[in-house]
C-alpha cells in the first residue's frame, strides 16, 4: 500500500506540468527512506531536469540506499539533459518503483535493464493505468504520431453551438468559460475553423492567472479569413499563430494576404485535401505532430469537428451543456460534416465524468470507438 500511496503522489506532482513538458511525458519524482520522504520533483518543462534529478536536488539529506517511485521509466539516453539512470545509480538508490514503461524506442525497457544490471531493485507497474492515462498524449505522440485530440464544444440543451443566425455568445455562463481558459492551459496546441473565427473572432489565449498559450492553429482552405482578427495580431500573444491552407505557395492572388500574414508573424502551411475538397483531417495532425505538440484542444466549429470525429481522430470530448433553448433546424450543431449512418456504430464517452459548472454541466471522458454491449 505504502507503494501505491508514493506513487499516486508521483503522479500528482507530474500533473502539475500538464500542457508545459512537449515533447517530453509528465513526470513526477517522490524519493523515501524508511517511511520518511527525503524528496519530491518533478519535469516543469523540456531542456529543464527531469522529474527523477529534480527530487533527487531536493532531498533534505543523503538519498543514498533510499527508494525512488517514478510514474514513467527513467530516461537512459542523452538528450537535452543527462540520462536520469545515471543520476539515480550515482545517488546510491536501492530500489526503483515505475508506474509505465516508456513508449520512446530509445528507452522501451532499457531504462528498467540499465538498473537492474547496476544492481537496483526495480519494481514495475505500480498504478500503471493510472500512469499510463496521465501521459495518454505522450504515448499517442510517439506511437502513433499524432498528437492527442481533446474535442470541445458548449451547446445548449438542444445540441445548438449558436443560434441560426450564428449569434453564440454566450451559449455557456462565465464559470464554463474559465473552465475552457484553463483547458486551453493544460494543452499544448489548440484548433479552430474557420467559421469559428469568423464567427467569434476567438483570441485562442489563455486568461487565466499563472496560464499559458498553447501554438493557435486556424483552418482556413482558401485564406479568406480577413487580417483584422485576433489570432492575427503579432502583439496578442507570444505563442504563433499556424494557418492551414489549401492553397499553394506562390499563388499570385494570395501574394499580398501571405505577406501581410507573415509581417504579422503568422506561418502558413499547405495542407493536402480529402476527396471533398476539405483539409485532411489526418495531415492537419500531422502538422501538428510535426510542431512537437503532443495534444491539441479543437474548439469549432461543428464542420471541423465533425470532419475529425467522421475520422475517428478524437480521443477524448469536452460537452459543456447549457440548460438554455436555441431551436432551429438550421442553427449549427457540435459535430456536422457526414455523420454516422448506423446508431451500432456510435462513439461513447467511457467512462464518463460530470461536473457541476456554475449553472452550467460538462460532460467529458474518453471518445471510445466500440460501443458498449446493448441490453437483452
Amino acid at each position: 500500500m505504502n507503494d501505491e500511496r508514493h506513487m499516486a503522489r508521483a503522479i500528482e506532482l507530474a500533473a502539475r506540468a500538464r500542457g508545459r513538458t512537449h515533447p517530453n511525458p509528465l513526470v513526477g519524482c517522490v524519493i523515501v527512506r524508511d517511511g520518511e520522504v527525503l524528496g519530491e520533483g518533478f519535469h516543469r518543462q523540456a531542456g529543464e531536469d527531469h522529474g527523477e534529478v529534480d527530487a533527487l536536488k531536493a532531498c533534505v539529506e543523503d538519498p543514498r540506499g533510499a527508494d525512488l517511485y517514478v510514474n514513467h521509466e527513467p530516461c537512459c539516453h542523452h538528450g537535452r539533459t543527462p540520462p536520469c539512470t545515471d543520476a539515480i545509480l550515482e545517488a546510491g538508490i536501492r530500489r526503483v518503483v515505475v508506474g509505465t514503461i516508456d513508449p520512446d524506442p530509445r528507452v522501451s525497457g532499457r531504462g528498467l535493464e540499465v538498473l537492474r544490471e547496476a544492481g537496483v531493485e526495480v519494481i514495475y507497474g505500480i498504478l500503471e493505468e493510472e500512469s499510463r492515462a496521465l501521459n495518454a498524449p505522450f504515448f499517442k505522440y510517439i506511437q502513433q504520431k499524432l498528437p492527442w485530440v481533446a474535442a470541445k464544444w458548449a451547446m445548449s440543451l438542444d445540441g445548438k453551438i449558436a443560434t441560426r443566425s450564428g449569434d453564440s455568445r454566450w451559449v455557456t455562463g462565465p464559470e464554463a468559460r474559465r473552465r475552457t481558459h484553463q483547458l486551453r492551459d493544460e494543452h499544448d496546441a489548440i484548433l479552430v475553423g474557420k467559421a469559428t473565427l469568423l464567427r467569434d473572432d476567438p483570441a485562442l489565449t489563455c486568461r487565466i492567472e499563472g496560464g499559458r498559450d498553447p501554438l493557435r492553429f486556424v483552418v482556413d482552405a482558401r485564406l479568406e479569413a480577413p487580417l483584422t482578427h485576433q489570432v492575427f495580431q503579432a502583439d496578442h500573444s507570444p505563442e504563433k499563430t499556424v494557418v492551414l491552407t489549401a492553397v499553394p505557395d506562390g499563388s499570385p492572388s494570395d501574394r499580398d494576404k501571405r505577406a501581410a500574414l507573415a509581417d504579422r508573424g503568422v506561418e502558413i502551411q499547405e495542407i493536402p485535401t480529402d476527396d471533398r475538397g476539405w483539409l485532411s483531417p489526418r495531415a492537419i495532425l500531422e502538422a501538428i505532430h510535426h510542431r512537437e505538440r503532443m495534444s491539441v484542444l479543437v474548439e469549432g466549429g461543428g464542420a471541423l469537428l465533425g470532419s475529425l470525429f467522421d475520422a475517428d481522430l478524437i480521443d477524448y470530448a469536452y460537452a459543456f451543456i447549457a440548460p438554455v433553448l436555441v431551436g432551429g433546424a438550421d442553427a449549427p450543431t457540435p459535430l456536422e460534416a457526414l455523420g454516422l449512418a448506423a446508431m451500432r456504430e456510435r462513439r461513447t464517452i467511457q467512462p464518463p465524468q460530470l461536473e457541476e459548472v456554475g449553472n452550467d454541466w460538462l460532460i467529458h471522458g474518453p471518445c471510445v470507438t466500440a460501443p458498449p454491449e446493448e441490453d437483452s
